[in-house]
């Protein structure tokens, strides 16, 4: 799927004449300063207790202070969220090369059967034809061993493409939890939690490398009571990798280049789309990997159901033609995430209340607080 860039104003990105407009197609304009202790190390318990910004798309009201077991309240029957069921794989491998020098290994996805491009390090010593070992964590009691030979680089990334030799030929992804272990965000430096917390509730599909965080908040009671309440979910699956937490490198934003990532959108969920929006009720995205998913799968002006890879880059000045509201953390200065939520309600004004947000001590990041991003009335 192409690239697809969009300069038209929408309602939520219209520019006054104080406004520089310049800012918003420019990497310095997305640029804020954030206290290290409001960097979230571990994620709240009971997951739907952590804080919940709500903001209005279309008006300058001052945002609202909730907690996010509040959502059922906030929503309306009728309106349809839609999740990420992606699950967070065992990404990140430790083994070593022959001569014993220890190597560490994070996989970004699977290019062809068993063969995985990975971010090495230190990688500018593997060469084509290198080789690295891996040695099972429970060592003693399954003494497994995966090899796995360097194929090629990758410019994009700084990559390397790997081909694993799997014991039994079975898929990679298969074997990893005797091998691997769930990767942490590198700000995250000083976190207790269990693998399962960073996971979503209703994780099915394994494939990421990194949680869709939004929906981190959820827990199986507060699912319970939206349905109950007349607020249905649809799932999409996009296997969240390099393309979602890639920094953003040149001041020109519209010329920066997505990394693709896999999406499914299937025909299931489109059709209760449809009929959502027939209804009058909403779409509510949770989380950004769901955004890039529904807007992906509708760059030929319809919605229409697609698995394949998409680079769609969303920044103000965006057409919107999926997505009514928005639910989605607070992200990290200058990344491709905190343009994309600009372009939903303008880069000015969320920037705005991202400084109230710190004024008020909320948690950022992945095991932070979260934002609802309701549609005008």
């Amino acid at each position: 799927m192409d690239q697809q860039i969009i300069h038209s104003n929408l309602p939520g990105t219209a520019t006054t004449e104080t406004q520089d407009v310049s800012l918003d197609y420019s990497l310095s304009g997305y640029d804020y300063i954030l206290p290290e202790e409001l960097i979230a190390q571990n994620p709240v318990f009971p997951r739907d207790s952590s804080r919940l910004l709500v903001v209005n798309s279309s008006t300058e009201t001052a945002p609202v202070h909730h907690v996010f077991r509040d959502l059922p309240d906030l929503l309306r029957p009728g309106d349809l969220l839609i999740v990420n069921d992606t699950k967070v794989i065992p990404a990140r491998l430790y083994g070593s090369k022959s001569t014993g020098a220890m190597v560490e290994v994070l996989l970004l996805e699977e290019r062809k059967y068993n063969c995985w491009l990975a971010l090495v390090k230190p990688g500018k010593r593997f060469k084509i034809g290198s080789r690295i070992f891996f040695t099972s964590k429970d060592s003693l009691q399954n003494p497994s061993t995966l090899t796995a030979t360097v194929l090629e680089t990758d410019p994009a990334t700084g990559g390397r493409l790997l081909d694993f030799d799997v014991p039994d030929g079975k898929p990679l992804i298969e074997v990893l939890e005797q091998f691997g272990e769930i990767p942490l965000p590198p700000y995250i430096t000083s976190s207790t939690a269990a693998d399962e917390q960073y996971q979503t509730v209703y994780a099915q599909q394994p494939g990421a490398i990194a949680a869709p965080t939004a929906g981190l908040h959820f827990t199986p009671e507060l699912l319970d009571k939206l349905g109950d309440r007349g607020i249905n979910q649809a799932f999409i699956t996009l296997h969240v990798g390099v393309g979602t937490f890639r920094p953003v490198e040149i001041e020109d934003v519209t010329n920066h280049q997505m990394h693709q990532e896999w999406i499914s959108v299937p025909p299931t969920t489109v059709e209760q789309i449809r009929a959502t929006k027939a209804a009058g009720g909403r779409i509510i995205a949770v989380g950004t990997t769901v955004v890039r998913a529904l807007e992906g799968a509708a760059q030929s002006g319809d919605l229409q159901s697609f698995c394949g890879q998409t680079d769609l880059f969303i920044y103000p000045g965006y057409q919107w033609r999926v997505v009514d509201g928005l639910i989605t953390n607070f992200h990290l200065p200058r990344s491709s995430l905190l343009m994309l939520v600009s372009a939903l309600i303008g880069r000015e004004r969320l920037l705005n209340i991202y400084q109230q947000a710190i004024a008020g001590k909320y948690r950022f990041y992945s095991f932070g607080d979260a934002m609802l991003i309701l549609p005008g009335l």
